[in-house]
């Protein structure tokens, strides 16, 4: 482990050593990479809406018995079961509960409330201060950057907007792969950064090596972002399945969205009824059409085709732009001391203050 730290008052408020953040990537951030990252002094997060609660459950406990480090879970705040895998991460101690969607104030004051630390995501400034004065005690800002469900607004536009409207640590998400990056994050007052794509990339990442290798292989012009999976904006690699879903029609995508809805159900064991309300949650008052609704079950079947079954024909591979620079695959380990010795010698190079 990196003799280089660097004290945020994200390290302090959640007891890692690094200010580092691996998100919680469904189908990705299972309890070998979160145990993996958490060892190497990241906050790790695990990623759970993908599971069901029995699966939750026997996660948490398994990344407990890999670690003693803190680490934390990524919940849907939307989800019909909310209040039950909330109960789950209650029972079993788990340190910080992350969120990809806002969690309501009644939510978040029963975490606080037992001693979790609620993390949500946001991508506006606004967000940002409507769960801050709810009692979110850090936030995750992704710029348009980043993978999966992602804004339109860069980054270094985003991050000291909320930095300047916050009094809670701010967590930059979106092009964070390196000691530079996080150098430059604190500078703009982060306490810290959030990587997905760079932790994606690791040897201790499950995903299939045929399916990394599409990712080492992209360039930054290979990442783009469509609304043709579950209707919302999702930054992607670009192939010839996300080619062929931008050309399909409306039949096609509802047949589509039936046919991975069912699927879906069949993993999840959720209802149908669960399955149209949870999508339904997704329009947020979004005009959304009824098969976009449906759609809201693609993303997780379509990304299980890539990152569980290592087959990125039939599915898509979340992606932030910083997969165009990525070649390698270290451990979370290897990664994690890099990057604070990269941000050590940053520090080294920048001129002194008058």
């Amino acid at each position: 482990m990196s003799d280089v730290a660097i004290a945020t008052p994200l390290t302090e408020l959640v007891g890692v050593r690094h200010p580092i953040v691996q998100t919680g990537m469904g189908w990705v951030a299972g309890p070998r990479l979160v145990s993996a990252a958490a060892n190497a002094g990241a906050l790790g997060i695990l990623a759970s809406a993908t599971m069901t609660l029995e699966q939750l459950r026997s996660a948490v406990r398994e990344v407990k018995s890999r670690t003693d480090a803190p680490f934390g879970v990524n919940l849907r705040a939307d989800a019909s079961d909310a209040a039950d895998r909330v109960q789950i991460l209650l029972d079993e101690g788990v340190k910080a509960a992350s969120f990809a969607l806002a969690p309501n104030r009644e939510l978040i004051a029963r975490l606080k409330g037992a001693g979790v630390i609620v993390i949500p995501s946001i991508g506006a400034r606004r967000h940002a201060e409507k769960v801050a004065a709810w009692g979110a005690d850090a936030v995750v800002v992704q710029g348009g950057e980043g993978g999966g469900h992602t804004g339109s607004v860069a980054t270094t536009v985003l991050l000291p907007q909320v930095v300047d409207a916050v009094d809670i640590p701010v967590i930059a998400a979106g092009g964070f792969h390196d000691g530079r990056g996080l150098v430059a994050a604190l500078a703009y007052g982060a306490a810290g950064v959030a990587m997905g794509t760079r932790f994606l990339l690791t040897s201790d990442s499950t995903v299939p090596d045929a399916v990394k290798a599409r990712y080492l292989a992209a360039t930054v012009q290979d990442i783009t972002v469509t609304t043709q999976v579950d209707g919302l904006p999702h930054r992607m690699l670009r192939t010839e399945l996300v080619d062929s879903l931008e050309r399909s029609g409306r039949t096609a995508a509802l047949l589509r969205a039936l046919r991975h809805a069912a699927a879906f159900k069949r993993e999840s064991g959720m209802s149908w009824t669960g399955m149209v309300r949870d999508g339904l949650a997704m329009k947020h008052g979004k005009e959304l059409s009824w098969s976009q609704v449906l759609l809201a079950a693609n993303t997780p079947m379509m990304l299980k085709a890539a990152m569980v079954d290592g087959r990125p024909d039939l599915g898509v591979m979340a992606s932030g732009q910083v997969a165009g620079l990525i070649d390698d695959l270290p451990s979370c380990a290897e990664l994690v001391d890099r990057v604070m010795a990269e941000a050590h010698a940053t520090f080294q190079r920048l001129p002194s203050a008058p």
